[in-house]
């Protein structure tokens, strides 16, 4: 069985906690794994990460108890299987936007006669040859996570659930926001409807659903409506956020009387902070 596929279906009334990891670094992937997420997301789609260092990344979460999901640059056959053949058991495909695109995602994480994907025993995926029946064990345990990310995905939603090999739906709050003419606010009341109403559909079809926020409570109102798991901010984005919070409280905090030099040469004091 798929790990994320299993999260899923084990995580009763709490719901999975994730986040983004997009700096491209193995330590930082390393690290962030042992911070408590359940899951994160390797970012291939707007980061400069490329196949060596992703399986670099893999290889640094592989030591946490935090399940990696890759999330591919494109719908694309080619780059979902060399994602597969680096040894990501979990994909999340960006911009799904109906059964079609669902179905050929599909395809390209499973090898013949169920889909698309070329075979090869000597990959990482295969443990270099040592894995018995790969071929069969590999369809078996991909994970396929669809990304919606517009409001004409948004209603296809049932028809994109039901196509067979999606495991769980992901609703992209930024790219539906700029979908709906709200860009750049994703918590827009309007934005926020449309995705309380997704949860209830997806609940009524049986299909996990997930989301990304920004911040703790923003995730809070997404488990609210109904999310089944959830990802929080970034790597980068919680570096950032605590970097600015440090500089900002030693600032607030610094009373030393600041020296100007004006232009005739005459030095002055003025309160610090």
């Amino acid at each position: 069985m798929n790990p994320f596929r299993l999260m899923l279906q084990a995580h009763g009334a709490r719901a999975p906690i994730g986040t983004w990891i997009v700096s491209a670094s193995p330590i930082v992937a390393e690290a962030v794994g042992h911070s408590g997420f359940d899951w994160g997301v390797l970012d291939m789609e707007h980061t400069p990460l490329d196949l060596m260092v992703l399986v670099n990344l893999l290889q640094a979460v592989g030591n946490t108890r935090m399940l990696p999901v890759v999330r591919v640059p494109a719908n694309e056959p080619v780059a979902i299987k060399r994602v597969l053949d680096a040894g990501a058991q979990t994909l999340l495909v960006p911009c799904v936007q109906c059964a079609e695109d669902a179905a050929r995602a599909v395809a390209a994480t499973r090898h013949p006669p169920e889909g698309v994907r070329s075979m090869t025993a000597m990959s990482r995926a295969a443990r270099y040859g040592t894995v018995p029946d790969h071929f069969r064990a590999a369809n078996r345990s991909i994970g396929v996570v669809v990304q919606l990310e517009s409001g004409p995905a948004l209603a296809r939603l049932e028809e994109i659930a039901a196509v067979p090999g999606v495991d769980a739906l992901f609703v992209g709050p930024a790219d539906l926001s700029g979908s709906m003419g709200h860009g750049g606010d994703p918590m827009h009341p309007a934005v926020f409807a449309a995705m309380a109403k997704a949860a209830e559909r997806a609940r009524a079809v049986g299909k996990p659903i997930g989301t990304l926020g920004s911040t703790p409570e923003v995730v809070t109102r997404y488990r609210a409506a109904g999310y089944d798991f959830v990802a929080v901010a970034s790597d980068l984005g919680l570096l950032m956020r605590g970097a600015h919070a440090a500089v900002q409280s030693l600032r607030a905090a610094d009373t030393r009387p600041q020296v100007h030099t004006l232009a005739d040469g005459t030095r002055t004091e003025s309160a610090g902070g």
